[in-house]
């Protein structure tokens, strides 16, 4: 289904060697709002992820696996046999469709597998690899090592060729890279999204002694990138300190959908007026201004005295279905309507994310 495995770059290879082999390719990182083979999901076992309200977390899992088995395989990763007949069970209540679920045997240490799992790329001719980058849970917590083994459990399964980006070093020690999905954005032609306070800053350090150039290189070098977009800084509440995903999304190649906060007295209103300034000065790579969508902030949800990370541009974009969180009854946000790109036949689920805000859909995608 997915071609066999070609040009595989071992994990000690030469950063030069796995550059060459992407460069001659042609890979580059697919958009988003392309038609998916396959959603992959880890089942929620770790309790720490929902502090408090982890109890509705498996039937709030079972909800976007029934929307989304309904349109395209699900590939659900789950800890042990127990919990595959636990999780099969609470599907199987939810009403999904489970001949279009397939489960994983891999345990995981949490479930954001859109920060951990494997990033595609894809040439003009449809083929498919996949960039093994590292993942050390944001430079924030320890329990991270079964998570970085998920890329190259993926590439073992559908058969794909796989480069490990990674820089050179002043001392010639070729040093792996860290990055998180949710740390980027693409159009898929040619453009990226992302932050420096996530990828730059010295909180949370990802990548130390990895200069803002030598990023730019790697995304050009392994997912086709020639144009970066260095937004300043994510809201408050997210502890991954500035992923792209909760601020700025592309929903086609010359659209990005961006939020503001009109209050100014709200903590979010300066860097997100400042990523809107950004935005506006950027130009696609003809140089024309882009169409840019002003998506406002729900109000804040606080739990436990601590701010949460809510924000519509989280979406998830599946095939023909977009789900869209908000966190009241009422609410519809002006400017979500643009979340699906204009994809033909798609249609927008509102999602209820209270419980979710730690990780909703596109989280744990």
């Amino acid at each position: 289904m997915y071609g066999r495995r070609t040009e595989i770059v071992s994990r000690n290879a030469c950063p030069h060697a796995a550059r060459k082999n992407a460069a001659r390719t042609g890979l580059s990182h697919a958009c988003r709002v392309g038609a998916a083979r396959g959603h992959l999901a880890a089942w929620p076992h770790n309790p720490e992820d929902w502090p408090g309200k982890f109890q509705a977390i498996p039937w709030l899992y079972a909800e976007i696996v029934r929307l989304l088995a309904a349109r395209e395989r699900v590939h659900l990763l789950v800890e042990d046999a127990k919990a595959q007949q636990r999780a099969h069970g609470i599907l199987e209540r939810a009403g999904a469709n489970l001949e279009q679920v397939s489960f994983h045997l891999w345990p995981t240490n949490r479930s954001w597998t859109r920060d951990s799992g494997p990033i595609f790329v894809r040439n003009g001719e449809g083929k498919v690899g996949i960039t093994n980058w590292r993942f050390n849970a944001w430079a924030k917590y320890s329990d991270w090592p079964l998570d970085d083994q998920l890329p190259g459990r993926v590439t073992e399964l559908l058969g794909l060729p796989e480069w490990q980006p990674a820089v050179e070093q002043a001392d010639g020690f070729a040093q792996r890279l860290v990055l998180e999905g949710g740390s980027i954005d693409t159009n898929g032609a040619g453009i990226l999204l992302t932050t420096e306070e996530c990828l730059l800053s010295e909180v949370q350090e990802r990548n130390p002694g990895v200069s803002r150039g030598q990023m730019e290189q790697a995304f050009h070098d392994y997912l086709g990138i020639d144009q970066v977009i260095w937004l300043n800084r994510g809201i408050a509440g997210d502890d991954t300190h500035g992923h792209i995903d909760d601020i700025t999304r592309f929903v086609g190649p010359g659209t990005i959908v961006t939020c503001v906060e009109p209050k100014t007295s709200d903590p979010n209103h300066a860097p997100l007026a400042e990523n809107l300034n950004r935005l506006n000065a950027a130009r696609t790579l003809d140089g024309k201004q882009f169409d840019l969508v002003e998506l406002p902030m729900p109000q804040p949800v606080v739990f436990r005295s601590q701010r949460l990370p809510a924000s519509y541009a989280n979406f998830y974009i599946a095939n023909r279905l977009v789900l869209v969180p908000t966190f009241s009854r009422r609410e519809r946000p002006r400017g979500a309507e643009h979340a699906g790109g204009g994809l033909s036949g798609a249609r927008s689920h509102w999602h209820s994310c209270v419980d979710l805000v730690w990780g909703w859909a596109r989280c744990i995608a």
